[in-house]
């Protein structure tokens, strides 16, 4: 019987009516524009919740949108927000997208850890804290996070705390010959030196735990009271009292330092050789003479480094100190 037959000896309204298939309405591919998103830098991350600071200073609380995905949000990346961006409390603005980064810094729980962990987005300085004593300075932990910088594509600066303690003199000698600044502090000293070379810089102070960060950033930017610890006396290790990294400005707008947790270790499994000698122009232009499969190293024949130095065209000190850096993540 046709639909028309039973629409003539039925009462029923509903009779007629074929319910549409599944896949009869197209799905839009309009997406939202977001024009009406504003701009804001992430200063810490908590659970999920991130923290953003708009242009005109106000604090928002913020998630991921669903479209986001997998898509990560660290400390330092510069996003666009959409939702309540007022900063009262009980408010919750969105993040719809993370804009390009300039420049990341990484490491891996490991040498054998595949999975890249990003730390902070878009620093141009990394601040590599060491203590002179208590607890006493790791140079293989120094050169690791070295490392690090110049495969980031940051300019290291290397500050010693705890002058009080032992004398610098010997560490700054260790790190003369690659170039690498030095600054060493103490309690209650005059911190004008290490402001100047912070100034006008998004800088990340990475450690090991007890080194003192928060204690310099604490002195840094008074009032801003950083949780600090101390070191166990009998490990000689000091207590994680940072859980998370967080970006704070400096007085007078002069740059910003992120404080991150401390760390024992620091794995390089995403570096590789030619990421670290892109970092020594010097060293760059003399490698290119080097056989294919050269690692640079002393045991490598026909190293162009070797030749160079051989010639007087390279300093032994300055390929000492690149070989050490190559030592620290081969």
């Amino acid at each position: 019987m046709s639909r028309r037959s039973r629409e003539a000896i039925t009462d029923d309204p509903h009779a007629g009516f074929d319910r549409p298939g599944k896949r009869t309405r197209p799905r839009t591919k309009d997406r939202p524009t977001y024009t009406a998103a504003v701009e804001a830098m992430v200063v810490t991350v908590d659970r999920g919740r991130f923290r953003c600071l708009l242009d005109d200073d106000t604090i928002v609380t913020t998630t991921k949108a669903r479209s986001l995905g997998r898509t990560g949000v660290i400390v330092g990346d510069r996003v666009r927000l959409v939702g309540d961006t007022t900063g009262d409390e009980g408010t919750l603005a969105r993040i719809v997208e993370v804009q390009e980064r300039e420049t990341v810094l990484r490491r891996t729980a490991d040498d054998d850890d595949p999975f890249e962990r990003p730390i902070v987005a878009n620093a141009d300085q990394l601040v590599i804290v060491a203590a002179l004593a208590d607890p006493p300075p790791r140079v293989g932990m120094i050169d690791r996070i070295l490392v690090a910088a110049y495969d980031a594509g940051l300019e290291p600066l290397l500050v010693l705390t705890k002058a009080d303690l032992a004398d610098p003199e010997g560490l700054m000698a260790t790190y003369r010959p690659l170039g690498v600044s030095v600054v060493a502090v103490e309690p209650g000293a005059d911190l004008s030196t290490l402001r100047e070379a912070l100034d006008g810089h998004r800088s990340v102070l990475v450690g090991h735990s007890g080194v003192g960060k928060s204690t310099l950033v604490n002195a840094l930017i008074p009032g801003v009271d950083r949780q600090v610890g101390e070191v166990n006396e009998v490990t000689g290790r000091g207590r994680h009292t940072s859980t998370s990294a967080v970006a704070l400005p400096l007085p007078e707008g002069a740059g910003w330092v992120i404080d991150t947790p401390g760390v024992r270790s620091f794995g390089l499994s995403h570096v590789t050789p030619d990421s670290i000698i892109s970092a020594f122009p010097d060293l760059a232009d003399i490698v290119t003479d080097c056989p294919r499969g050269c690692r640079h190293l002393s045991s490598d024949p026909e190293c162009a480094l070797d030749v160079a130095m051989s010639e007087g065209r390279l300093a032994a000190e300055r390929l000492e100190s690149f070989r050490r850096m190559e030592k620290a993540f081969g």
